[in-house]
C-alpha cells in the first residue's frame, strides 16, 4: 500500500482530492497517532459535502455520527449523497469510508445568507485571550493554550475543558474552508474534562457531534473553545459548547455526546506521562 502523504497545514488536510463526482479522498493529520482524530473527519465530511452544493450556500448545521475506530494509516473515502436541494437550503448525506467500513455518517445542511436580526442567552466566558509568555501547544496543525489543562488528581484523570485554538498556519479566502476549521476545532477537549462524581468519567470516545454555525470568523485568529457538561447516566454523557472570536461573538454552538469510562492502568500511565512532559515543558513545544 502506498505511503500517505502528510498535510503540513490545515489548508492541504481540507484540500480534498476528487476522485469522481461525490466521490472525494482525503488525508490524515497525525500520523504518529494510531487513532483519527475525530475533528478531522467531521470537517472533511463537511468539507466534501460543502463542495456539492451552490456556491451561495453555506453551512447552518451538521450531525454527525463516530461509528467506527478510524485508523491514521488508511485514506478517507468520502461518499456524499445530494438528498435535496432547495430554493435556498440544500442537504447533504456524507459516508468517511475506510476498508469499505463507514466509520463515519454527518447530515449537513447549507443555506443562502438572509438578513435578521440576533438574540443570544448563552453563558460566556470571561477567560482572556493567550498572552506573551502563555504556554502554546503545538498540535494537530494548531496553536493551543489550555486553560483547564490535562491533569492528573488523586489518581483521576481531568481534561480541558476551555481552550483558546487557532490555526497555525493561513487559509485561503474561503468561508467554508473557515467553517470546516471551526468544526475541526470543536473536536477537542470534553466539557466532562473538570467533572468530579464518582462513577463519572471525565473522558472518552465521542459517539455523536451535532453543530450549529452562527457567525462566519477567522480560525486563524484566536478562538475561545468552551465547554460545559450537560447529563451523564449509563455510562454516556451530553455536553454542551460555544465557539467565540476575541471578541465575544458567537461563531458557532455544539452539542456531544461521549462514552464516559474509566481509563485502563496502561492509559492512565500514559496520560500521567503526557501531564509531566506538558508540566516540565517549555512555554513552546511542538507536538503532532
Amino acid at each position: 500500500m502506498p505511503e500517505l502523504p502528510v498535510p503540513r497545514t490545515l489548508a492541504e488536510l481540507l484540500d480534498l482530492e476528487v476522485l469522481d463526482r461525490d466521490l472525494f479522498r482525503g488525508v490524515n493529520v497525525g500520523m504518529n497517532r494510531h487513532r483519527l482524530f475525530g475533528g478531522q473527519v467531521a470537517a472533511q465530511a463537511l468539507r466534501a459535502a460543502g463542495l456539492t452544493v451552490p456556491d451561495d450556500r453555506f453551512p447552518h448545521s451538521f450531525h454527525g455520527y463516530f461509528l467506527r475506530q478510524g485508523r491514521s494509516d488508511r485514506a478517507v473515502i468520502l461518499h456524499v449523497d445530494r438528498d435535496r436541494d432547495g430554493g435556498t437550503f440544500s442537504a447533504r448525506h456524507v459516508r468517511a469510508v475506510q476498508d469499505g467500513e463507514v466509520i463515519f455518517s454527518m447530515l449537513a445542511s447549507f443555506t443562502v445568507e438572509r438578513p435578521g436580526g440576533e438574540f443570544e442567552a448563552l453563558a460566556r466566558s470571561d477567560r482572556p485571550p493567550p498572552a506573551a509568555g502563555d504556554r502554546v501547544e503545538r498540535l494537530l496543525l494548531l496553536d493551543v493554550v489550555e486553560i483547564n489543562p490535562l491533569a492528573m488528581k488523586n489518581g483521576r484523570v481531568t481534561h480541558p475543558d476551555a481552550l483558546w485554538i487557532r490555526a497555525r498556519d493561513p487559509l485561503p479566502d474561503d468561508r467554508l474552508l473557515r467553517a470546516c476549521a471551526i468544526a475541526y476545532v470543536s473536536d477537542l477537549g470534553t466539557g466532562f474534562g473538570q467533572v468530579e462524581v464518582e462513577g463519572v468519567g471525565t473522558g472518552g470516545p465521542s459517539i455523536d457531534h451535532v453543530m450549529w454555525f452562527r457567525r462566519d470568523v477567522d480560525p486563524c485568529d484566536w478562538l475561545l473553545l468552551h465547554l460545559q457538561p450537560g447529563a451523564a447516566a449509563g455510562g454516556l454523557g451530553v455536553y454542551t459548547g460555544t465557539v467565540r472570536d476575541c471578541e465575544g461573538r458567537l461563531a458557532a454552538l455544539l452539542a456531544q455526546e461521549m462514552l464516559l469510562r474509566a481509563p485502563s492502568q496502561q492509559e492512565l500511565e500514559q496520560l500521567a506521562e503526557i501531564a509531566e512532559l506538558r508540566r516540565r515543558s517549555s512555554p513552546h513545544r511542538e507536538e503532532g
